[in-house]
This record gives C-alpha cells, structure tokens and sequence, in this order.
C-alpha cells in the first residue's frame, strides 16, 4: 500500500500527431530514366514495413560486407553500447533500496582501565581486558512517499533513452556507410572525367596557340582558352581532395586507421536503385524514430524527477535492529548471557532548509517543461526529415532525367562534330569545344545519379532504418 503511494506526477506517454501526411502536396512516384546507374522506376508504397537489412536492397556484397564490418566494429556505437550496460547497472543497483540492508561486523579491542577509576568495567572486576564483540545490523527505509518509486522510474527511463542512443548509433552508422560509399564512386567518376577534360582543354590550348602562331587565332581566343583550363585544373584537387578525404572516412566507419581504408571501389553501375520505397504512416513514425524514443524516455526522466524532488520534502522513516554478542574471551562468545540486541525507529523531516528544496522542486518541473518542448521539437524535426527526403526523391528523379538528356545531347553533338571534321566542315578546335561539353554532361550525369542513391538511402534512415527487426536491439 504504502509503495503505491508516490509523489509527483504519473507519466503518461504523449500521444501520436494529428498529422495524416507529411508534404501539403502528394508525391507522384519518382520518374524512371532508363540506361544510366540509378535510373530506375521506384514507387512509394504507404504503410509499407521497412528492412532490417535495408542496405542489401542496393545488392552490392561488397557494401553489404563494409557495413557488417563498421556495425562489429565501429567505435562510436561500441561506446553507446557501453553506456547502455552502465545504465542497466545502475538500475539493478537501486533495485537493493526496496529491501532491507544488512551488514556484520566483528570487534576485538585489548585495553586497560585505570586503577583509580569507580569501577572495573568487566564483571569479573578485571582492569585490563580484551572484548570481542562479533554483530549483525539490521536497516531498512521504507518507501513511504515513492522517493526510491521514483529514482528507479527515473533511472529505468534513463536506460530507455541509452537503449534508443544505441538505436540512433546503429541507424546512423548503416546510413553513413552506404551515402559514404555512393559518394566514394561519385567523386571517383568525376575525377576521371575532370582529368579527361583537363587532357582535351590542353589539346585545344595547344591547336589555338599554334593558330595564333599562324595568324589565325587571336590573344583573347589563347587567353580565354587558358582560363578555362586553369579553372578547371583548380578544380581537380579539390575533387581528389574529397575522394581521399571520403575514403578516409569508410576507414574510421568500420573502426581502422586512415591508412587501412577499405580495398573495395564502389562504381555507380555496381549499386542497384531500390524499387519500392517504404513510406510508414506518420503516427507510426514517433514509433519508429529512435531520436524520438529517446526524447521521450527523457520527458519520462524529467517526470520522475518532479516526483523526486516532491518525496524529499516529506517525512522520511528509517527502521533499524542489531544484535551480538559480547565477552571477554573469543571462546565465550555466543554463550549464554553475552548476547545483546536492540530495536529503534527515527522518523525525519525537513522544517527548514532555506528554501533549497523548494527550488528543485521548482527546477525539476521546469526542466519537465523543457523536456516536453524537446520532445516536440524532435518529433516536428522527424517529419520535417521526411517531408525533404520524399521532396528530394522526385526531384531527384526528375534532375537525372534532365542530365541524362543531356549528356545524350551532348554526346550526339560530339558525334556529328566528328563526322563535320571528317568531311571537313569543322576543324579540330570545334571539337574539342563539343567533347569538352560531353565531358561537363558527363559529371553532371554521375552526381545526378549519385544524388538518387544517396537521398534513398536517406529516406530509409528518416523512417527509422528497420531497427525493430534485430533481436540485439530489441523490440518496439
């Protein structure tokens, strides 16, 4: 009866939005371009459950490898996992403050009264003596306002907000293997074709220099030409930069030194475009997002605090027994006529402490306050996540089948500029301007189709990465 009693607010978790859709406007599903990496159909499928495994979707077994490799290895999600154990301990340990405590203890002392004093202290009248006192504490709190009700509400909340920081650690780190290793094969292609196009801007550099020898090109045609090279040489390490500093980081993922990153290149036309996309329905959504679960263990932290602080200011009981023995030589101890025992019970409480439990009272409820905005604000963040992610999807789509048309122009342009040189009605000059142009549609083309994989990827990563399905990390 008495451990029903607990002061302070229950927690009621927060009910699911009102919202019904994620964008104002209905998302048709992404167009399809056909003939390039990652232009295939996808189709949005309401209500749709999301893999556990969402990376093989992309059915590349050397992704799929580099991802069960940062998910053994990983240093960041290590640590998450271990503070999740420290969490779980500390609740075990609270649990040992709803029972009583007990504890033994043994004295021996070898001492000597004065002669001078009243009286021996001994029955035997001896003034010097040695005391062996063996004695088992008995202590025990009962929880009469919910105080320790509370810490352990507070302090199994605690470990459901480590719990969903492992979640969020696992989603995240699958989520960044796969958009790292797209972009890995996307700064790779735009690599070679920025040194392609740096080789056919030297070449039309040197034909005008050598026009310009023979009178047929002007300054301003060699100047032009060389700023255009320059820029484009500028360029490069930047991109060369960016690939390094990329491949860097698949190191770091799965937990080795820069130096050791993985062997594996992932070439666009290796990666596979998922073709239905899974779009959870938005009251399912604060379910499903670990940053969301998280916030609200929070708040339910934040609820037991108030809790916590309001016990403090009540009566505390505090029930305690001992019993022993005592004698003068170790070999009577226990026998008869040595034994002792006691009972007591104290009851405390608060009449004036300057007003400083009052205060965390009052502080414990504000930081309720701040909790349920937090909680809030996250979940609006995870819808908003959402809503860009489906947005970007069919731009996505739609940019890549610009680019694709593009580059298609572009090449048919390079073609017929090489039959115009053959029959001699363009020279070398105008073709090298259409391949320089084949070559800009070229790397327009590869970060088209490396946007389309890297927004799917974050989609799955938006709705939560399927996390529920793994045993290690529980269920919802």
């Amino acid at each position: 009866m008495l451990a029903a009693c607990a002061a302070g607010p229950n927690f009621k978790a927060p009910p699911p939005p009102a919202a019904t859709r994620y964008t104002r406007q209905s998302l048709a599903n992404p167009v399809a371009t056909a003939g390039v990496p990652g232009g295939g159909a996808q189709a949005f499928e309401p209500g749709a459950d999301i893999s556990g495994d969402w990376w093989t979707l992309f059915h590349s077994p050397a992704l799929d490898a580099l991802v069960t490799a940062a998910l053994k290895k990983n240093h960041d999600l290590k640590a998450a996992q271990a503070a999740l154990r420290v969490a779980h301990e500390d609740v075990l340990a609270q649990r040992g403050s709803f029972v009583p405590s007990v504890s033994a203890g043994f004295g021996a002392s070898r001492q000597r009264d004065p002669s001078a004093a009243l009286a021996p202290v001994p029955s035997n009248n001896a003034y010097e003596y040695s005391l062996f006192t063996p004695q088992l504490t008995i202590s025990y709190a009962p929880d009469l306002f919910g105080l320790n009700r509370r810490t352990r509400e507070s302090l199994e909340a605690q470990e459901q907000a480590a719990r969903f920081q492992v979640v969020a650690a696992w989603t995240t780190l699958t989520s960044n293997v796969v958009v790292t290793a797209v972009q890995e094969a996307s700064l790779r292609a735009q690599v070679d074709a920025t040194r392609d196009l740096i080789g056919l801007e030297k070449h039309s550099l040197a034909i005008l220099q050598l026009r310009f020898r023979k009178g047929d090109a002007s300054k301003l045609d060699v100047s032009a030409e060389q700023s255009q090279l320059a820029q484009t040489e500028t360029g490069l390490p930047a991109l060369v930069k960016q690939l390094a500093a990329t491949r860097h980081a698949l190191a770091v993922l799965v937990g080795a030194f820069p130096d050791r990153s993985p062997a594996e290149t992932f070439p666009l036309s290796d990666l596979h475009l998922p073709e239905k996309l899974p779009v959870s329905l938005p009251s399912k959504l604060v379910a499903q997002r670990p940053d969301v679960r998280q916030a609200r263990a929070n708040l339910h932290a934040a609820s037991a605090a108030i809790g916590i602080a309001a016990a403090q200011r009540l009566p505390n009981l505090q029930l305690t027994a001992d019993a022993g023995s005592t004698a003068l030589a170790i070999s009577k101890v226990f026998t008869s006529g040595t034994g002792f025992w006691g009972i007591a019970a104290s009851l405390t409480a608060p009449i004036f402490q300057g007003g400083q439990l009052l205060h965390e009272e009052r502080a414990a409820k504000a930081a309720y306050v701040e909790a349920a905005e937090q909680y809030r604000g996250t979940v609006l963040t995870a819808f908003q996540n959402v809503a860009d992610t489906l947005v970007a999807l069919d731009q996505d789509a739609q940019a890549l089948h610009a680019a694709a048309e593009g580059e298609q122009a572009a090449k048919t342009a390079l073609n017929l500029s090489r039959l115009q040189l053959k029959h001699g009605y363009i020279g070398t000059f105008e073709l090298l301007a259409a391949q320089q142009a084949y070559q800009q549609a070229r790397i327009a083309l590869v970060q088209a189709e490396a946007n389309r994989f890297v927004d799917t990827a974050a989609l799955y990563q938006a709705l939560g990465g399927g996390w529920w399905h793994h045993k290690a990390l529980g269920t919802q």
